[in-house]
């Protein structure tokens, strides 16, 4: 006759914790998520160059849909996944889950969840601000605004949801989403910066409001992410991500041949017209990794007073110079790539773009923007390390 034995509750709530504590391998969600970013920033270089080599098109360009298709796959996928919790029967799931209106999931995604749905309604937005107003040569319009949102929360989502999991991971797969973080981080980066990139052009790395811009977001970024990864060199890393991802766009995308189909064209264009040489973060990143162990035992607010003045005064140095040399002739070839002009560019304006802008107008305003580059960038440090520290305890 054959029998049955029943597990203790003792135990099998052991064999559940375990369960919880750790995972073994990486979740296909995760892979999805960060193919999701990908795919919004390929989409977004891809579509900024598009506009300045082709012309604003329709919704159905292969930018806009690698762009939105990143987007919808991270959402959906997310999607999948507070539906599965809430309706399925997976104890350790439902156990490493948040609660929002009745639905259970990860905190991240329902950020990304979120963040899918604004960069949709943004589609139907752009499209009527430019049948209203016209063409729309700027990066920050009211429409883009509202893809910039979705944007960030899929990037936050994705980021939350590969942190979490990581907490909880051990072995192999602990260390393959410590560096899914840090290449998410790298697109993040990417993202941060072209948004801004309209503001930072060679010709106004002269000016105290340029470090004052790049302070607002990078100093977050690299913190919190350096701060959550177990990596060494972990800021030094995004920043080469970034770097890498910008150069290769500035190098491949003119390979393409390509010319404009809308007017008036003042430049004559046959190649994609990519975006312009990447930032020098990689100084203030290599200088963020290794002051981060030194100062270590520091408060908060003592490490964010001396990395975030670390970061403007590194950018200075190295930025200062790199743009005499980007606006002078040598720097107008295929590798720095400074006589790349779009289409409604004419050509007698060129030289304002191997012109400094005027800077601010007096050395007292001047020093005044500088000193509020030093408390943004202090700012957005303590905000970088605060939601570090927060990240090492998410699990859900």
């Amino acid at each position: 006759m054959s029998q049955t034995a029943s597990i203790p509750v003792g135990i099998r709530a052991q064999t559940e914790s375990a369960a919880i504590a750790g995972t073994s391998s990486v979740p296909w969600t995760i892979w999805c998520g960060v193919i999701g970013i990908i795919s919004i920033v390929f989409g977004l270089y891809w579509d900024i160059s598009w506009h300045q080599t082709i012309g604003r098109d329709t919704f159905w360009t292969p930018a806009h849909l690698a762009l939105q298709f990143g987007g919808v796959m991270a959402a959906a996928v997310c999607t999948y996944l507070i539906f599965s919790t809430t309706f399925g029967d997976n104890a350790s799931a439902r156990d490493a889950s948040v609660r929002v209106w009745g639905f259970r999931g990860p905190l991240g995604a329902f950020l990304t969840a979120w963040g899918g749905v604004m960069m949709v309604t943004s589609a139907p937005f752009d499209n009527w601000w430019h049948n209203a107003f016209g063409l729309d040569v700027q990066i920050l319009s009211p429409p883009h605004v509202v893809l910039a949102l979705g944007f960030l929360g899929v990037v936050l989502g994705i980021l939350f949801l590969t942190v979490s999991e990581k907490n909880r991971a051990e072995g192999s797969a602990r260390i393959m989403l410590d560096r899914l973080l840090l290449v998410a981080g790298g697109f993040m980066m990417v993202l941060a910066l072209v948004m801004i990139s309209e503001y930072t052009s060679p010709n106004q790395m002269h000016t105290a409001r340029f470090y004052l811009l790049v302070s607002i977001f990078t100093p977050t970024i690299l913190l919190m992410l350096s701060s959550v990864s177990e990596r060494r060199w972990a800021a030094t890393k995004i920043a080469a991500i970034y770097s890498a991802l910008m150069l290769a766009g500035l190098w491949i995308f003119p390979l393409f041949p390509a010319q404009p189909r809308l007017g008036p064209v003042y430049t004559k264009v046959t190649h994609m017209v990519p975006m312009e040489f990447p930032l020098l973060i990689i100084a203030p990143a290599i200088l963020i990794d290794l002051l981060r162990p030194r100062i270590a035992a520091r408060s908060p607010w003592v490490r964010a007073l001396i990395l975030g003045p670390v970061f403007v005064i590194a950018m200075v140095i190295v930025q200062w110079p790199f743009a005499n040399f980007m606006v002078s002739p040598a720097a107008r070839n295929y590798v720095f790539g400074m006589a790349n002009f779009p289409y409604p560019f004419p050509p007698s304006q060129y030289h304002f773009v191997w012109e400094f802008q005027p800077a601010e107008p007096t050395k007292s305003v001047f020093a005044l923007w500088l000193f509020a580059a030093l408390a943004v960038a202090s700012l957005s440090s303590w905000l970088g390390i605060r939601r570090g520290e927060w990240l090492q305890r998410l699990r859900r």
